[in-house]
């Protein structure tokens, strides 16, 4: 069985849909991109499979288990995510031992200082870090404790929202190789939501491109080189991706 598996998701914000129809299966122990334009729904398949979103239809199920309309403890020690923005997850009055502490506090886990200290070595962090605000610490480095404290409860699928475009370039190389290092060490399932296709290709087998709500097509990453099979919107955007070209602009179509 999948680690992940969504079918016919449907979600709608007031009397817009947003969501339509979304299917998708999540091997265990891979990395799944999702990938589309800004608004094409990628993030709120995160939100909605975390539980952030409450208006929704269709299935989802997480390591064997379907999941209804509100999320349990259990829930949380299977599935975490770290999302895009390292300045606003973090609470800014709260020094990073707190940040840490307190899942470990809600689900009773026990033996906190030691599961913090091990929680800031394992993304590379030592113990000076644990008394410090996040406003005293870098960008990757607040992103840094962002995915410690997803992986303090030791999950089994992290979902990641963009996880490094709020930093710089030489940044998010790091940040990807610490990802990617994590993955392969714990053995974890990752969904990873990017605009950017070369992230996507870089770190995930599989991936599904989005537009307008809707899952266009699902491809192995090592596809994408062979625009020839690829649907006419998959395509475009891979055109686009390669950066700005006027004259592919000009020839580009709006899908529906």
């Amino acid at each position: 069985m999948p680690m992940l598996e969504i079918e016919y998701l449907n979600v709608r914000f007031s009397d817009t849909p947003v969501l339509k129809d979304v299917g998708l299966a999540v091997p265990r122990n891979a990395s799944f991109g999702l990938v589309g334009e800004s608004g094409s729904g990628k993030s709120t398949v995160l939100r909605t499979v975390c539980g952030l979103v409450d208006d929704w239809d269709g299935t989802i199920s997480v390591a064997d288990r379907k999941l209804g309309a509100k999320r349990d403890l259990a829930f949380y020690r299977t599935t975490q995510m770290v999302f895009q923005d390292p300045y606003g997850s973090l609470h800014p009055r709260h020094t990073i031992h707190r940040i840490l502490s307190e899942p470990v506090k809600v689900h009773r886990l026990g033996d906190t200082e030691a599961r913090v200290a091990a929680a800031l070595a394992q993304v590379g962090l030592d113990a000076t870090f644990r008394f410090r605000y996040p406003h005293q610490l870098s960008g990757g480095q607040r992103q840094r404790v962002a995915i410690a404290r997803a992986l303090i409860l030791e999950p089994q699928l992290v979902l990641l929202d963009e996880p490094t475009s709020a930093l710089d370039v030489s940044i998010q190389a790091e940040i990807l190789n610490l990802l990617q290092d994590l993955q392969q060490r714990l053995g974890l399932t990752y969904v990873v939501v990017s605009h950017d296709l070369a992230i996507v290709a870089h770190m995930c087998e599989t991936v599904a491109i989005m537009n307008r709500g809707r899952v266009v097509e699902t491809v192995a990453t090592g596809a994408l080189g062979d625009t020839a099979s690829l649907s006419p919107y998959s395509r475009q955007l891979l055109v686009a991706s390669k950066g700005y070209d006027r004259a592919a602009v000009d020839r580009f179509v709006d899908f529906e």
